[in-house]
């Protein structure tokens, strides 16, 4: 089922995630979906990781969880390039385990950092690197950015439950109680 934001849409509405093309953790057709359009750079990403790792722990195959990126490099000079590791880790088969390391080094988001973390999770550097530098993903960084702005995504972390965009706190309890509704 596809769910768009429009104009005459006040829910605010997306696509579900779709395994074909987004990261996700969890099954497919779990009954709750959290979409999470993010910054790897942005701070309060970085305060809502511990809360997403989590909610994932606490409602386990009850929920699916997607990541799209939302760089805003006006303002993160390091988002673009640690999304494009992500996805370059991700052509290597390690898209969560950069995606942990780079929320959890968030202060360290230079290429030299980007190398380090693939050599760490045995990647080949070399590669990763190359496709950094050469913007590999960018087409697919903006489609996820495009697909943000078009769900009325205006900065980071944005959250979908079930294809409608929480608009509430995301503090654990508050994610919890939101996501638990949600399955109901």
């Amino acid at each position: 089922m596809i769910r768009t934001f429009g104009l005459n849409n006040p829910k605010k509405l997306l696509a579900y995630p779709d395994p074909r093309r987004d990261h996700i953790r969890g099954t497919i057709d779990a009954p709750v979906k959290l979409v999470e359009y993010g910054d790897f750079e942005c701070t309060f990403c970085g305060e809502a990781y511990p809360v997403v790792q989590a909610v994932q722990r606490e409602l386990g195959n009850n929920l699916c969880f997607a990541y799209r990126h939302f760089p805003i490099t006006t303002v993160h000079l390091h988002a673009e390039h640690a999304a494009e590791a992500a996805e370059a880790a991700g052509a290597q088969g390690k898209f969560w385990e950069m995606y942990d390391l780079l929320f959890q080094n968030q202060d360290a988001l230079e290429d030299e950092d980007l190398a380090s973390y693939a050599e760490i999770l045995g990647l080949d550097v070399d590669r990763l690197m190359a496709e950094i530098l050469a913007g590999a993903y960018s087409g697919r960084i903006r489609q996820d950015f495009s697909s943000g702005i078009r769900s009325g995504v205006n900065g980071t972390p944005t959250f979908f439950i079930n294809g409608i965009r929480h608009d509430g706190a995301w503090g654990l309890e508050e994610m919890l109680e939101a996501l638990t509704r949600a399955a109901a």
